[in-house]
C-alpha cells in the first residue's frame, strides 16, 4: 500500500519537532529579571591600552583629573575603581564607572563633559598616548554584592566570560547559588553583564590580599558541598573566558 505523498510533508514536520529545543518563551528582557531593582544604577566599563612608553605620563594625568569628577556633585556619577593590568593584557588601564540614574545620568555627564575645559583638554592629551580603547555598558547582578570602596592594599581579578547567546538567565539562576560560596573571605565585589559593547559577557570582580591568597581561597571553594555541580553546569555555557590581575592606582575608591 502507498502512502500518499500529501501526507509526507506532515509526517516530517512531527518528526523534525522530535529533535527540536522547545524555547520557552520570554515575558521580560533578562536585563529586568537579573538586574537590582532598587537601584537604576548603569555601569561603563573601559579598557585603554596605552603605549608603553606612556603609561606613567597616562597615570599621572588620570589621577589628576578622574577623581574631580568623581567628586564633584555637579556629575551624577561616580569612580568605583580605576586599575593597571599586572597580569593579562599589558600596558592596559581599565576604569570602572557608576551611573545613578541609567541612561539619563550617562547622557547629562556626557553633555557637561563636552563643557569641561579641564577634561576636553584631558581627553586630547589622553588620545596621543593610546592605541586603542573599548567600553561597555553594564548592569549589576541583583544577587552580587555592591562595588564599594574598599581599604587596601589588595590586588583585582576580573574574570570576564563570553556567554553562549541565549544562556544569560541559566548563568544568572546558577551563579544566583553559587555566589554564596565565595562570600568567606569577602572577596566578592561586584558582577555585571553587558548592555551595550560586546554582549552575553560577564564580567566577575573580586579582591583578593595577593596571589597566593587568591589561590587559597580558589581551592577552598572546592571543598564546599555544591559549588562543584555549579561548575559543572555553567562551564558549558561559555564560549570565552579572560582573566586580568589589576592593580589599583592610587586614587582609585577600591584599593
Amino acid at each position: 500500500k502507498l502512502t500518499s505523498s500529501n501526507n509526507r510533508p506532515r509526517e516530517d514536520s512531527w518528526l523534525k519537532s522530535l529533535f527540536v529545543r522547545k524555547v520557552d518563551p520570554r515575558k521580560d528582557a533578562h536585563s529586568n529579571l537579573l538586574a537590582k531593582k532598587e537601584t537604576s544604577s548603569l555601569y561603563k566599563l573601559q579598557f585603554h591600552n596605552v603605549k608603553p612608553e606612556c603609561l606613567e605620563a597616562y597615570n599621572k594625568i588620570c589621577q589628576e583629573v578622574l577623581p574631580k569628577i568623581h567628586e564633584d556633585a555637579h556629575y551624577p556619577c561616580t569612580l568605583v575603581g580605576t586599575w593597571n593590568t599586572w597580569y593579562g593584557e599589558q600596558d592596559q588601564a581599565v576604569h570602572l564607572w557608576r551611573y545613578e540614574g541609567g541612561y539619563p545620568a550617562l547622557t547629562e555627564v556626557m553633555n557637561k563633559l563636552r563643557e569641561n575645559q579641564e577634561f576636553v583638554s584631558f581627553r586630547k592629551a589622553r588620545s596621543n598616548m593610546l592605541l586603542s580603547r573599548k567600553n561597555q555598558l553594564l548592569l549589576e547582578f541583583s544577587f552580587w554584592n555592591e562595588p564599594i570602596p574598599r581599604p587596601g592594599p589588595n590586588i583585582y581579578e576580573l574574570r570576564s566570560y563570553q556567554l553562549r547567546p541565549g544562556t544569560m538567565i541559566e548563568w544568572g539562576n546558577y551563579w544566583a547559588r553559587a555566589i554564596r560560596f565565595r562570600q568567606d573571605s569577602n572577596e566578592a565585589v561586584g558582577g555585571f553583564f553587558s548592555q551595550i559593547g560586546e554582549l552575553y559577557m560577564v564580567h566577575h570582580l573580586w579582591a583578593y590580599k595577593d596571589l597566593q591568597t587568591r589561590e587559597d581561597i580558589r581551592n577552598a571553594a572546592w571543598h564546599k558541598h555544591g559549588w562543584e555541580e555549579l561548575v559543572y553546569y555553567t562551564v558549558p555555557l561559555i564560549q570565552e573566558m579572560e582573566s586580568r590581575i589589576m592593580i589599583p592606582l592610587k586614587t582609585s575608591p577600591l584599593q
